[in-house]
């Protein structure tokens, strides 16, 4: 089984996993995808502030001494409580000086309001706790949810004795709760962007390779079709049955072409090294270019021979194109552990800019280096233009043998 067949089908299960985690999970309701709703803003903390109608109360019903003055201390907290808890939701508003101002101001004022009055006003201090754990939500949460528990227990116990221990579990509890459930829910937001991102990314870049395999597969066959017309065309006037023949090479490679790009959608291609120096020497000699083609070495794995047929394919595809060569010489070396793959010209034609930098070239060069190979090209000494591949010589490896089932039809096969 080769490398594009193993790659190919875990491109196929790929997106149906993809497919599948965004549009097939149901959420609670029954059956729709889970959307994950707005994050949260500073008027989340705002109905806490319900917490102080029984102060409220006791200033309207006259039981509270100095009304006028509980009136501003309630109202400067509650300005200080609003101000932070929509500087909450702000990383860098979050981090300012100004929050950590603010919330020393709002423990004045709670510590104040609670040593005046005590009562329903010991409330402010869970209160305070609320924003200072959303705000608070890094290294010094844990400094200041102590600190605040520590507070507000030595002023609750001064007006209420024991029962003080109460307002300063309170306390701590509301800082800690309030800064876990936000850190959360901020953790819970970056891991689903950052699974959106992996996914597209996976996505844009199985996209590429399969582009890259359509474009060398299509390609080669391509300007094989043009060479054999353009051969047909030139033999019609002064020899039919040489015409004949070309015409039924053309219709046998459109053939062999449409079966191929149903393989490879299908990821079921296999190349062979052998049958691809048959095609490029064929073509070759059809462009009246004069073919030499020498093998030595032993046999190869079948995934290293599907590269280096890619590898023929484009740098003939190249010098049929482009060199306006005479001579085309193709060397396959194989050794123990390395083989190499030399294609070289004799051809004037062309530029190393145009022959050397192509779309095709460079998906090979991307390919040979994900399998440990290199490949380089460029314009000869003494004239013509040379590709040099060389690719590591071992077996299929555990991943290229597996045969993943498809969770559901081919997303690839599907097309876009």
């Amino acid at each position: 089984m080769t490398r594009t067949r193993g790659r190919l089908r875990r491109i196929s299960c790929r997106l149906d996993a993809w497919r599948l985690a965004r549009e097939a999970e149901p959420d609670q309701a029954g059956g729709r995808p889970e959307r994950m709703g707005p994050p949260p803003t500073g008027f989340t903390l705002l109905p806490w502030l319900l917490m102080g109608l029984g102060s409220v109360a006791n200033m309207v019903q006259g039981h509270t001494s100095n009304p006028w003055i509980g009136g501003a201390g309630l109202l400067v907290f509650n300005s200080l409580y609003i101000h932070v808890a929509f500087r909450s939701f702000d990383k860098e508003l979050r981090e300012s000086l100004s929050t950590r101002l603010s919330l020393a101001a709002m423990t004045l004022v709670t510590c104040g309001l609670a040593l005046a009055y005590g009562g329903s006003w010991l409330l402010f201090f869970p209160l305070l706790g609320l924003a200072a754990g959303a705000a608070l939500r890094g290294r010094w949460l844990g400094r200041w949810g102590w600190s605040l528990a520590a507070v507000a227990g030595v002023v609750a116990g001064l007006k209420d004795g024991w029962t003080g221990l109460n307002i300063a579990y309170g306390t701590f509890l509301s800082t800690m709760v309030t800064a876990a459930i936000l850190s959360l829910s901020d953790a819970v937001r970056q891991l689903r962007a950052a699974r959106e991102e992996l996914a597209t990314r996976a996505v844009a870049e199985e996209r590429l390779r399969f582009s890259r395999d359509l474009h060398d597969l299509l390609g080669h066959t391509l300007s094989v079709i043009v060479v054999k017309s353009e051969a047909a065309r030139r033999l019609a006037p002064r020899d039919l049955d040489a015409a004949l023949t070309q015409v039924g090479d053309v219709e046998s490679i459109g053939r062999q072409a449409l079966t191929e790009v149903r393989e490879a959608v299908t990821g079921y291609r296999q190349g062979s090294l052998d049958t691809e120096l048959e095609r490029v020497r064929s073509v070759l000699t059809a462009a009246d270019v004069d073919p030499v083609v020498r093998r030595s070495g032993p046999p190869l794995p079948p995934q290293t021979e599907a590269l280096l047929g890619w590898v023929v394919r484009e740098a003939v595809t190249n010098v049929v194109r482009h060199s306006g060569a005479s001579r085309c010489e193709i060397a396959v070396a194989g050794g123990a552990e390395r083989v190499r793959l030399t294609v070289t010209d004799n051809g004037t034609g062309g530029d190393g800019t145009v022959r050397g930098t192509g779309t095709g070239l460079t998906g090979l060069t991307e390919r040979l280096a994900t399998a440990g190979g290199s490949l380089t090209a460029g314009v000869q000494p003494r004239g013509g233009f040379s590709v040099t591949a060389e690719l590591p010589v071992r077996t299929a490896t555990a991943a290229d043998e597996e045969e993943p089932v498809p969770l559901r039809a081919s997303a690839v096969a599907a097309g876009p």
